[in-house]
């Protein structure tokens, strides 16, 4: 097994080589093992994809800390690869909260983790700029007590919440940066232009999550350093779920077997890693 500080070194070091990356995010420690079975280099988790498999919402802090931390913990048993956590908004509105949770994330055994400028509060969805600014500053202060480099994932979440402003998310971006902040972030920008705009505003790292209409050499070629894919393989797969179970309640027929993975490759994929220890 690697050293948490080994994936640490890892960890960065795909941030600062050419070109871009993928990061997928799996949502329980089966997903992260096809993932990790699949070739990826690093694994990241989704606050969506878990609270989804648990039969709850997202967005309205229905998750806990420790349940969070607890999922990530179950990934990291099961993979070497380094892991980073989709923290929200660090579980708390207050800078020493988010301190405190990059804390207990180092502890946990991840190498990196993400936290949003977004309250999770209806009809206030984003921190006032000074605000957002301390908790990352608190972020990168908790960080620099790790004795490995840990990557910092700082959030911008106009854009995911209807706040079509480019001009304020850029200058969040640009705060998150000068408070110590790895990596910068601004959920569903979807345009060319917009995401040109970020990445030539910034001299860090910019992730951008799929779902723009470009394609991964498109977005390399802009200067997009890693590609993440938040909740969306979770909704893929419960996609096809919802579309098998309905054909059978709807149309009496099952023609979805055809496509569903053998049964046989499954077992033969978990029976691997778990004989190999990954």
């Amino acid at each position: 097994m690697k050293s948490q500080k080994d994936k640490a070194v890892e960890f960065k070091s795909l941030h600062e080589r050419p070109g871009c990356f993928v990061i997928p995010n799996p949502w329980e420690s089966g997903t992260a093992k096809l993932l990790a079975n699949l070739g990826f280099e690093a694994l990241a988790t989704t606050s969506a994809g878990f609270a989804f498999s648990l039969g709850r919402p997202d967005c309205k802090r229905y998750l806990s800390r420790e349940e969070v931390l607890n999922n990530a913990k179950e990934i990291l048993t099961v993979t070497d690869l380094p892991v980073s956590a989709d923290l929200e908004n660090g579980y708390s509105d207050k800078p020493q909260g988010v301190y405190e949770m990059i804390i207990l994330a180092g502890q946990t055994g991840l190498v990196g983790a993400s936290i949003e400028d977004a309250t999770g509060i209806d009809g206030d969805p984003i921190y006032e700029i000074d605000l957002a600014v301390e908790r990352i500053r608190a972020a990168v202060e908790a960080k620099n007590t790790f004795d490995f480099p840990f990557m910092l994932t700082a959030r911008a979440e106009n854009f995911i919440h209807g706040r079509l402003d480019l001009k304020d998310t850029i200058r969040r971006l640009q705060a998150f940066q000068e408070a110590g902040a790895d990596v910068l972030y601004a959920p569903s920008l979807r345009s060319r232009e917009d995401i040109t705009a970020v990445v030539h505003s910034v001299d860090k790292p910019v992730n951008v999550m799929i779902g723009a209409s470009l394609s991964l050499r498109e977005l390399a070629e802009i200067g997009v350093k890693r590609i993440s894919l938040g909740s969306t393989l979770a909704r893929a797969a419960i996609g096809e779920f919802l579309r098998a179970a309905g054909e059978i309640k709807n149309n009496g027929t099952y023609s979805f077997v055809d496509s569903a993975t053998p049964y046989s490759q499954l077992n033969e994929i978990f029976t691997r890693t778990d004989t190999n220890g990954f």
